[in-house]
């Protein structure tokens, strides 16, 4: 269970408003525990134990869900970038405190498996090279792919352009002449592409499916759903 909050606090914390608000939502019943409205914005409740116009709070213990990214959305919260990732999420995650952040990034061509927290320290556990949640991506190329590549990008030898060290053993499998599913505990700048482009065969369609032992399942493109940590990997 969630720790107690003030209910000034637990307003602005999820995002409903904020604290100065807190007192107009409080003296319109909108806040209420086993059917009685409540009145004092000091009183200290927890996030379960009450319904915010009737509706418990949504993700009292942080927020994780998983986004089916479309192609040609950005993972910024620039409005410069728009259209962004966030935009396919309900606005009132956008005023939590702290607020939603996506787990590693897919460039805006990139399609497929996105994980969003409000949790800093889940995020660095998922993304540290350390913790090895390997994910999975679905490749197509321009060209056919060189003879050892396969060896080569599980060598730990193959040093991409401007680094210092080299990319951490990853496994390829090739399912097609120009088809590939690629296995990374990684995620450099636009590792999956620059890997392939140093070896002569540019990255034409890319697609995440899997983040540990997490797959989109049936979720539609731009539809997101709630999931835990222990759908990924043992954290």
């Amino acid at each position: 269970m969630s720790s107690a909050l003030r209910l000034d606090q637990l307003l602005s914390r999820f995002g409903y408003c904020s604290r100065r608000e807190a007192v107009g939502w409080l003296s319109a019943g909108r806040i209420t525990r086993e059917g009685e409205p409540l009145q004092r914005s000091d009183q200290r409740v927890t996030p379960e134990s009450v319904l915010i116009d009737g509706q418990p709070v949504e993700f009292p213990d942080g927020l994780l869900v998983m986004l089916h990214k479309p192609i040609g959305y950005a993972c910024s919260h620039d409005p410069a970038e728009a259209p962004l990732i966030y935009d396919l999420l309900p606005p009132q995650w956008m005023r939590r405190n702290p607020g939603p952040i996506s787990v590693g990034r897919l460039d805006r061509e990139t399609s497929g498996l996105l994980l969003i927290t409000d949790d800093g320290a889940l995020s660095h556990r998922l993304t540290s090279p350390k913790h090895e949640v390997e994910k999975t991506y679905e490749v197509t190329v321009s060209t056919p792919f060189p003879d050892g590549l396969t060896e080569l990008f599980a060598s730990g030898t193959l040093t991409l352009r401007g680094e210092a060290k080299a990319c951490l053993p990853a496994r390829l499998e090739i399912t097609g002449d120009r088809t590939a599913r690629l296995f990374l505990h990684e995620g450099k700048y636009h590792q999956v592409r620059r890997m392939f482009a140093s070896q002569g065969c540019p990255v034409t369609a890319l697609h995440r499916s899997a983040i540990g032992a997490l797959t989109l399942g049936d979720l539609p493109e731009g539809q997101w759903c709630g999931i835990s940590a222990a759908q990924l990997v043992p954290v």
